[in-house]
């Protein structure tokens, strides 16, 4: 398969994901963790990044060092709860552009719901990451790089904390070119579509809607 599916099994990532998980965890502390997450993620899912060479004066004289060699990046967080995840990422990139893409799950159905698209106009030169908490059924992560690819950025990822088998089944087959990155594969979907054992509904808990 041309596609990866690469778990960060990083020890700072999983020891932040534990307290994500606990039902004690406030809105507070949820959002500082997701964020935190989100910028160690950021740490790996960013290291293909090519590099050049360039020559800088250091102050003992001429040394050849790196730089990322012209790459752009966009992060793209689904609306809402993938804004949780922004802050963290731009802590690392902070030149990157944003785009938002709003889309909700209809409970009925479990499909996804397009409501708002706004990407940056120089798409087509970035490098693209989506953002979204949680890969439960894979719909909304599908649509969203659906979206973006009629923009036709150079490249997309898509970065979750937490996925699914079944989303991560779906996302794969359905874009064999986007690499997923996550930091726990769980269990299952439980009969309404949420990840067993998860976190329970990301956007409430980063919002405090609970």
């Amino acid at each position: 398969m041309e596609n990866k599916v690469f778990v960060m099994d990083h020890p700072l990532i999983q020891h932040k994901l534990t307290f994500l998980r606990d039902k004690n965890t406030g809105s507070k502390e949820f959002r500082a963790l997701v964020s935190e997450i989100a910028m160690l993620m950021c740490y790996e899912a960013t290291r293909d990044l090519p590099l050049q060479d360039v020559e800088i004066e250091t102050p003992m004289g001429k040394a050849t060092t790196k730089v990322i060699a012209g790459r752009k990046l966009a992060f793209v967080p689904i609306l809402r709860a993938g804004l949780g995840m922004v802050d963290g990422v731009l802590a690392l990139v902070p030149a990157a552009k944003v785009g938002h893409i709003g889309l909700y799950r209809d409970h009925q159905t479990l499909m996804p719901v397009e409501y708002y698209n706004k990407l940056p106009q120089d798409i087509s030169e970035r490098d693209v990451i989506v953002l979204d908490p949680m890969l439960a059924t894979g719909g909304s992560a599908i649509d969203a790089i659906s979206i973006i690819k009629r923009s036709n950025p150079k490249s997309i990822k898509f970065m979750c904390i937490i996925a699914a088998p079944e989303g991560i089944e779906a996302l794969t087959k359905a874009h064999p070119d986007v690499q997923v990155y996550c930091a726990a594969v769980d269990q299952k979907l439980n009969e309404i579509g949420y990840i067993v054992p998860g976190l329970g509904d990301a956007g409430d808990r980063i919002f405090g809607t609970l």
